[in-house]
């Protein structure tokens, strides 16, 4: 990362991890540009942070968004790639529809973003792009098929970019957390344990990523994988 001021751009920008990290880099002074589906929380204003409503589902419209995004934005930094979903059911409790949308956002979303910002990192010869995973893209698990999917694509993604873009001077990297006390669990019915090794914070994956955009030019941190110390998993029962 630049040693001037740099400016980042960070997906999922209005609520748990996304907001996290957006805090952060502001405590780092630096200038944040935070993308959200719907608007985000008016108590997040702040000099250096710009805050666009933008729907990455919507996949037919991105790149031209994006584009557009990039022209008004032209010193962008580096890219944390954060927005995503989750959704849990066996196989066959998914619609087509159901698969088709978490592919979507969780993979699809993420590859378009980053390829129009790409080819401009690699003329300038720096940039950091860092993806959000999950400990489900490590392993599978009961009921995860299709999160998993998204998550195994991801992390596959960034170990291919990571050789595409060593020779750039371009970072990529990915973070993957295992769960985290956020509105993720909201409408699961699941949630990590209340204590506190049971459960990570959203301030914590927000420390992840700054260690890595704040590594040494020429040293890159391929992966962090981030565990609550004990693996607690609550049921909620049904309503």
């Amino acid at each position: 990362m630049s040693t001037l001021t740099p400016t980042l751009l960070v997906t999922g920008a209005s609520r748990g991890i996304g907001r996290a990290i957006c805090e952060k880099l502001l405590r780092q002074d630096c200038r944040v540009i935070g993308i959200a589906r719907h608007s985000p929380a008016q108590e997040m204003a702040h000099q250096n942070l710009v805050l666009e409503a933008l729907d990455l589902s919507r996949l037919d419209q991105l790149p031209e968004a994006v584009r557009a995004l990039g022209k008004r934005f032209p010193a962008i930094d580096g890219i944390i790639c954060n927005a995503g979903q989750g959704r849990f059911g066996s196989l066959e409790e998914f619609s087509p529809a159901q698969v088709r949308a978490l592919i979507d956002l969780n993979l699809t979303s993420q590859i378009l973003l980053v390829r129009e910002f790409l080819a401009a990192f690699k003329t300038r010869g720096r940039g950091d792009i860092i993806f959000m995973g999950s400990e489900s893209a490590l392993a599978g698990g009961r009921k995860g098929a299709v999160y998993s999917a998204t998550k195994f694509g991801l992390r596959g993604l960034t170990q291919s970019l990571r050789e595409e873009c060593a020779g750039s001077g371009v970072r990529v990297g990915i973070i993957n957390p295992g769960m985290v006390q956020s509105d993720f669990f909201n409408n699961l019915g699941f949630q990590p344990g209340d204590e506190s090794d049971a459960h990570l914070l959203p301030s914590d994956v927000a420390e992840a990523v700054w260690l890595m955009l704040s590594a040494r030019p020429g040293a890159a941190i391929d992966e962090i994988n981030l565990s609550p110390q004990k693996k607690v998993i609550q049921f909620r029962k049904p309503s």
